[in-house]
């Protein structure tokens, strides 16, 4: 076998031995979705971005689960620190409504409440990939 082909199998064999998790850690915008157990998923976007949060859930879901467009995505633990990677700021996120919280007391607040309990259609969640920076 030729160097070449045989640097090019290697190669190939390689990217087929990465995990699919990892593939899913850069979404648009630069978000990690990490996943945190059977069912749930956390998204840890840059500083600053909040509305991103839906954004990269959408996107994972959409992308790398293959879900339709109609799922919806439900919010399990509101912001707070990253159980995956140490950042200050993650939420994490399921499909599976059995999984689900129910919602706020209060009712929902903004978009950015990002509340355990709330809920959105992954087409909505995604459309707030495409807001400008800093306007919900």
């Amino acid at each position: 076998m030729k160097p070449v082909a045989a640097a090019a199998i290697a190669a190939t064999s390689l990217m087929m031995a990465i995990p699919v998790s990892l593939e899913a850690n850069a979404s648009r915008h630069s978000i990690r979705v990490n996943p945190v157990s059977d069912g749930i998923f956390e998204v840890i976007p840059r500083p600053g971005k909040g509305i991103l949060f839906w954004c990269g859930a959408a996107d994972y879901a959409h992308r790398v689960l293959r879900v339709p467009w109609s799922a919806k995505l439900h919010i399990t633990r509101g912001l707070g620190p990253s159980e995956t990677t140490g950042r200050r700021s993650a939420v994490q996120f399921t499909l599976d409504a059995n999984l689900a919280v129910p919602p706020p007391a209060g009712g929902y607040g903004s978009v950015n409440s990002l509340q355990a309990g709330d809920t959105m259609s992954v087409q909505k969640a995604f459309d707030y990939c495409f807001v400008p920076f800093g306007r919900p």
